[in-house]
This record gives structure tokens, sequence and C-alpha cells, in this order.
């Protein structure tokens, strides 16, 4: 098996798109830690304090066709460099709010930084520097960014416990200024390739449904509903462990065990993506998210049970990140996979924003046993639709898949 390399002209960016991006996404799960302080402090309860989670990946969504059209203009190193100013800001809006206003509106400005510096303008910077040969570039940084809550969680942790999460978030924003931001500008080119003219032509054109619709809506329906699941489980992971039994220091250690396989799982499928395809992947995590979730009901709170939870989960949830780019690429040709993930990219946007707040509802009013039965629910019937994904797969490369 052969681990690809890259020569400097991309090594070096990737490198620093890979910090930027562990700080990016780790900062932004705070309140997967200090849920509870915040809602104490704010007199918030807790599923509006995670609802914060909810209002950054509609922001995000929303900002999504715009800032399109300016990565084509300007590029994606100017956009990002802007981005990582105005999550300085809402990291202060964070740290300075006294109720729920303020902090809704830090949310609201974090998800407008995120549509400009989160996964996909990284994604377009590597395309702008390497073209057609950015797969294998943006494969290693999907699971380098599988890292940032094993990194980050725990230091939310240690940095809260220290100064409160209020200081915490006013470090946060001093390490975009201090951090994110010279990593912009000294290590990324100032010069690029102009952006993907694909991007221009997608973002100035009607995305309509693609062709063989049924198809269409069982894929769409599949990555949603284990989206449902896997988002919303990475908000409230710690609360759950903690319901488990489990005091906070064993939960954050357990939780940030999470990210490593996590990364373990999109490396597999990275270094072996050649031999197997999304649905292949996709049916792999569908069994072990389902175990893993009734293996957590019936082992009532021990520790083996706990461990052998997030290990199925941290394997089937690492694999479901890949899953939900490459299942749309074993039906669809070129043209037809940018206006299927762009129509799957809406109820995909809808469910990161309402699967928190939910989860963590379900949890503190009906309990983790109601919880997991509904998640185990959804991934149950995201496999089903897997299966019947999986007889409709063109048998050959080139064929038609079936309507």
């Amino acid at each position: 098996m052969r681990i690809p390399s890259f020569d400097r002209k991309i090594s070096v960016p990737l490198l620093v798109l890979s910090v930027t991006q562990i700080i990016g996404w780790g900062t932004v799960g705070l309140p997967a830690i200090v849920g509870r302080q915040m809602a104490d402090d704010l007199k918030m309860d807790i599923p509006s304090v995670f609802a914060g989670t909810s209002v950054l990946y509609v922001v995000m969504g929303l900002w999504a066709p715009f800032l399109a059209k300016a990565f084509a203009r300007f590029g994606a190193r100017r956009i990002m460099i802007g981005g990582t100013i105005v999550a300085a800001l809402g990291f202060l809006l964070l740290a300075w709010c006294k109720g729920p206003l303020l902090y809704f509106a830090g949310w609201v400005t974090l998800g407008t930084a995120g549509s400009a510096t989160l996964s996909t303008a990284a994604y377009i910077m590597l395309n702008e520097l390497a073209g057609q040969n950015a797969k294998r570039a943006i494969g290693a940084l999907m699971l380098l960014t599988g890292l940032s809550s094993s990194v980050f969680w725990p230091i939310a942790s240690l940095l809260a416990k220290a100064f409160g999460w209020q200081a915490t978030c006013e470090i946060y924003a001093g390490t975009m200024l201090l951090v994110s931001l010279p990593l912009y500008v000294f290590g990324l080119p100032a010069k690029t390739a102009p952006a993907n003219r694909n991007l221009r032509d997608i973002s100035d054109t009607t995305v309509n449904v693609p062709k063989h619709k049924s198809t269409f809506y069982l894929i769409a329906a599949a990555i949603t509903l284990n989206a449902f699941v896997t988002f919303g489980f990475s908000a409230i992971f710690i609360e759950l462990l903690k319901a488990v039994g489990l005091p906070t220091p064993q939960a954050v250690a357990f939780g940030s065990a999470l990210g490593v396989i996590q990364v373990g799982a999109r490396a597999v499928d990275f270094l072996g993506g050649g031999k197997w395809d999304g649905i292949s992947t996709g049916i792999f995590a569908g069994i072990a998210l389902p175990v893993a979730m009734a293996l957590l009901i019936v082992g009532n709170g021990s520790h083996s049970a706990v461990a052998i939870f997030v290990v199925l989960y941290g394997l089937g949830s690492g694999a479901l990140a890949v899953a939900r780019a490459t299942i749309p690429l074993v039906f669809y040709d070129k043209a037809d996979y940018a206006s299927a993930a762009s129509r799957i990219a809406l109820p995909l946007n809808v469910i990161s924003a309402v699967s928190p707040p939910l989860f963590i509802a379900l949890l503190t009013r009906f309990g983790i046993d109601i919880l997991l039965e509904v998640a185990i629910l959804s991934s149950a019937t995201a496999f089903l639709l897997l299966l019947l994904l999986m007889r409709r797969r063109p048998a050959l490369d080139n064929a038609s898949p079936a309507a």
C-alpha cells in the first residue's frame, strides 16, 4: 500500500491548512465541553446554548452561494484572511456576552467566518494549487482535521477549568489573530492559479435535481439520516458519556480518543480508497453505528461497554465523513455530481443545524435510552437505504445508474 507524497508546492500549504482547520473546527466545538457552564452563566437552558452550533451551520450554508463568486474572483487566500479576522470578532462577542442576544450574535459572526475559512475554503485553496491533482491533498486534509476534537476538547476543558469559558473565548480570539492569521498571510502563496472555472459555472447556474431522481433521493436520504446522528453526537458526545455515568475527566478522555479513531477510519479509506467505493464505506459505517449504540444501551455504563461504543462509533462516523463525499461519485459523472452534491448540501446543512439542540433536548428531558433509540432508528433506516443503493450500483464504471 503506497502512501502518497506531495511536492513542496502542495506540502507547505497543506501543513498550513491542516493546522488552521484543526484550530477552526476545534474552537467552534467549545459548547461540547462547557455547555453547562455557559447555560448557568447566561441563564439559558442547555438546548438553547447548543443552538449556537445550529446557528453556525445555518449561517455557513446561507453564505455559501455568495462566497462562491468571491472565491472565484479573489482566490481562497484573501477570503480566508478576512474570515479569520471575523472569527476573532465572533469569539470576542462570545467572551463578552451576558445573555442570549450577544451569544447568538457571536455564533452568527462565527458562522460567517466559518463559511470563509472552514473545509470548503480549504478545499478550494488546494484546488487552486493543484487542480485535478488536489484529490489526494484534500483526502490528507480530511485525515488531519479529524484530530480537531482530540486536540481541542482537552485544551478547552483545561482552559475553562483554569480561567473560565469567557476567558477561553478570548484566548481563542487571540489564537485566530496570532496563529491562524499569520499562517494564512505568510504560509499560503500570494498568487495562485485562477479559481476553478467550474466553481463560477456552478454558482451562476440554477441547480436542478440530477437525473435518476429515485436514486438521488435514496442517496440524499441515506446521507442526511446518518448525518443527523453524527452531527448530533459530535455536539453532545461529552454530555452523552457523562449521562452514562462517567466523571467529567474520563468523559473528556474517552471523547478525545474519538477523534483519533475517526482519523484511523479515514486513513484506512484514504490509503485503500481505490479498492472500494462510497457505498461500501457507507455499508460498513451503517453496520457499526447501530451496533455501537445498542451495546451502550445494554452495557449499563460499564467502562468496557463505553470503550467498545467509542471505538465502533468512531470507526463508523469516521467512515461516514468520507462516504458523504464519495457516495454520489458512484452514480454520477462529473457534471451530474456537482448538481447532486449541491442539492444534498441543503438537507445536510439543515440537519447539521437541527440535530445538536434536538439531541441535547432528548438527552436532558427523556434520558439516554430514548436518545439512543432515536439514533439507532435513524442509522438503521439509513443502512437499509444504502442496501437499496448497493443494488443500483452500476456494474461498470461507464454504466448508467439505475433510475
